[in-house]
């Protein structure tokens, strides 16, 4: 069987789970594109470890309040210890559940939920990820991706 190339990884990602998207930005505000393109980038379109053995969509580390299981990877520094989850849907609540519970990202949930630019330069400037590209490759993805339309659909649904 031939690999998959990297665009149908990212569209096969994108179809399993647009509608976890759509579902978490109807119960918190937080754009489908920026939930989708971050998965996209974290997950490397679904086939990284983190993702495949931990179920960790949003490369979200324990910090000290995280009480369930856990997973050693190698990322800023060894063996950081990453959240485990048992399926994807609980990873994509708790980064949901993650954005809105830390004051850090306050001042994102004042930014219009259509504008992704805005919201994946303020992920960057509250310190989400340490790659200084972060919000550019975000971009990318939901320009590239169209991933701006699950957004969207996310506020027909919820009329």
């Amino acid at each position: 069987m031939a690999q998959s190339t990297y665009k149908e990884n990212v569209e096969r990602y994108i179809n399993t789970y647009k509608d976890l998207a759509i579902e978490e930005q109807q119960r918190s505000g937080i754009p489908a594109a920026i939930t989708l393109a971050q998965g996209v980038h974290e997950t490397n379109a679904g086939m990284s470890e983190l993702a495949t053995n931990a179920n960790n969509h949003f490369g979200i580390k324990c910090k000290k309040s995280w009480t369930g299981a856990t997973y050693s990877y190698t990322d800023d520094a060894p063996n950081e210890c990453f959240r485990k989850y048992d399926k994807a849907l609980d990873s994509y609540k708790d980064h949901t559940d993650y954005l809105k519970n830390a004051p850090r990202y306050n001042s994102l949930f004042e930014l219009s939920i259509t504008d992704y630019a805005a919201w994946a330069a303020g992920l960057k400037r509250c310190g989400y990820a340490t790659n200084p590209k972060y919000a550019q490759m975000l971009i990318k993805l939901i320009e590239q991706y169209h991933l701006q339309d699950y957004t969207y659909a996310a506020m027909d649904d919820s009329k």
